[in-house]
């Protein structure tokens, strides 16, 4: 008999804060906005106040003209320091490219993918790939980063320069 009034007497106080916990925990957390009670699916959308319209600060910029000349920047050619179209087929061209790149002074050639007509080359610190591409009935060479965009630096440029006057006509 002892023995049982002490488990009583010990559980008493944690039976207790059980049942207070039980019974007033769960007000602590209702919450009482109606969009909070909707399903997720209901509710509005809370778009940040920057990001509810467009920005107006470049809807109506004009590209910028020199003085004196009437012809649209869209009639002119652009010109890419980064790249030149000659005629061959790709594999001799690929080739020769190789052979030239080899040949001048500052390239190492890191590595080269026939199939996809790339050398990897580093040229004055600077470090890209040297592309041979199909458009139309021409073969396109260019220097690129390893996203396909043009690389940053004048060393490609250079690069180019020198292979374009070993290749192209």
């Amino acid at each position: 008999m002892h023995r049982t009034s002490r488990v009583i007497k010990a559980a008493t106080p944690l039976v207790a804060i059980l049942l207070v916990t039980s019974l007033s925990g769960c007000h602590w957390f209702k919450k009482k906005n109606e969009l909070y009670t909707q399903s997720a699916e209901l509710r509005p959308l809370e778009v940040p106040p920057d990001l509810d319209r467009p920005a107006l600060d470049r809807a109506m910029a004009l590209p910028s003209a020199s003085p004196g000349n009437t012809a649209s920047a869209a009639a002119q050619p652009v010109s890419n320091p980064t790249g030149f179209a000659v005629a061959g087929e790709r594999d001799v061209v690929f080739a020769k490219l190789g052979d030239v790149l080899a040949a001048t002074s500052g390239v190492r050639i890191a590595s080269k993918a026939e199939i996809l007509g790339t050398y990897d080359v580093d040229y004055l610190d600077s470090k890209f790939l040297v592309r041979v591409t199909k458009t139309g009935d021409k073969l396109y060479v260019a220097a690129v980063d390893p996203r396909g965009l043009p690389p940053s630096g004048d060393a490609a440029g250079k690069l180019i320069a020198v292979l374009k006057a070993a290749i192209a006509p």
